[in-house]
């Protein structure tokens, strides 16, 4: 099998991590699980190069200096840089301009946990062979509980390697996500896709062909410097932005799914990082200076004064710099809509 080109896209400003993840360094950048920040391991999990190439990074000015600084042990890694945040759909028309038309390339969002690196490996091999018979392969992750917060796949009719996608399932409420949760054939869409360059382009081009011709002519006008390329603005300004999903997988006729099952987060919000993280035996992850009484499942973190708790349950406490925020994790949502949040 021909190596798999990686395309890491980096955006966003992670506001439901507010405090500690803001506009000026949002999640990717952190390194929340682990010694390793989440973009940092991204490009870990696909740094096998029996299996993978070189990363593709598409990101923004806003986060450049940030992917430059952590690109550090991947000098063949090449970057876009958006003139503007344009949705999915485009970033990744960009990297698949840039790539061979028969590359099978692997979209990974940049701020995502996976805790089993092997099956997602795995999930990646039977992806790209999908995707070389020309299938728009989506990761068909595990759903281990009723998330309402998510999108979902139902698996059709099976495939070698995977199988065809029956239908995509927008968010539900909780008693459809129960519903589905005892089906057994849906999963969570985590946004972790395959194509074979041409062939997304190809779709793209039937369904959005707006966002194909001004893609096109973004990178037929655009500028590398050094590793870089700079689409151009103005053809890419034009852009109406949409995601992936709504733009693509949702109308083709060849969307299919690989399943798997590696300890897979979005780290969405506090609860998704508590969840990520190994607690204590009463479930409590702490970390700074941190004390705790008669608590259990808090999530508590400081990087400088003293936190103390007690007799709190399933609620975090973070404190960054001059910021506190106290929530319920049933609040844990709306962290992105504080007007602090929203302002840095």
């Amino acid at each position: 099998m021909n190596l798999i080109h990686p395309v890491i896209l980096c955006g966003g400003s992670g506001t439901r991590l507010w405090p500690r993840s803001r506009k000026a360094k949002p999640k990717p950048f952190l390194p929340l699980v682990g010694d390793r920040t989440l973009f940092e391991a991204t490009l870990d999990r696909c740094s096998d190069a029996a299996l993978f190439a070189a990363p593709l990074i598409v990101t923004g000015t806003a986060h450049l200096a940030h992917v430059e600084e952590q690109l550090a042990g991947f000098a063949e890694a090449r970057i876009i840089v958006e003139p503007e945040a344009k949705n999915t759909a485009a970033a990744i028309a960009l990297a698949a301009h840039r790539l061979p038309q028969d590359a099978v390339m692997l979209v990974c969002p940049s701020d995502h946990y996976i805790a089993d690196v092997t099956a997602f490996a795995a999930a990646a091999s039977a992806a790209a062979t999908l995707a070389g018979e020309d299938w728009l392969v989506s990761f068909g992750i595990t759903a281990t509980a009723p998330e309402t917060g998510f999108g979902y796949i139902r698996r059709g009719e099976q495939l070698a390697g995977g199988f065809r996608v029956e239908s995509f399932v927008e968010k539900p409420d909780l008693a459809r996500a129960m519903a589905f949760l005892s089906d057994g054939g849906y999963s969570w869409n985590g946004g972790i896709f395959a194509f074979r360059a041409g062939a997304f382009l190809a779709e793209l081009a039937a369904h959005r062909p707006h966002i194909a011709a001004s893609v096109a002519a973004a990178v037929g006008q655009g500028t590398e410097l050094g590793r870089a390329f700079y689409p151009d603005p103005a053809a890419f300004g034009a852009i109406i932005g949409e995601s992936v999903d709504y733009a693509v997988m949702e109308n083709t006729a060849r969307a299919a799914m690989v399943p798997v099952a590696m300890g897979w987060s979005d780290i969405g919000n506090w609860q998704a990082l508590r969840d990520a993280l190994p607690g204590d035996a009463d479930g409590n992850r702490l970390s700074g200076r941190v004390e705790v009484l008669d608590c259990r499942n808090v999530l508590a973190s400081s990087d400088g004064p003293r936190i103390s708790v007690i007799g709190l349950t399933d609620v975090a406490v973070i404190v960054d710099g001059d910021d506190i925020l106290v929530t319920t994790m049933a609040g844990a949502q709306l962290v992105g809509k504080l007007s602090g949040a929203a302002n840095q």
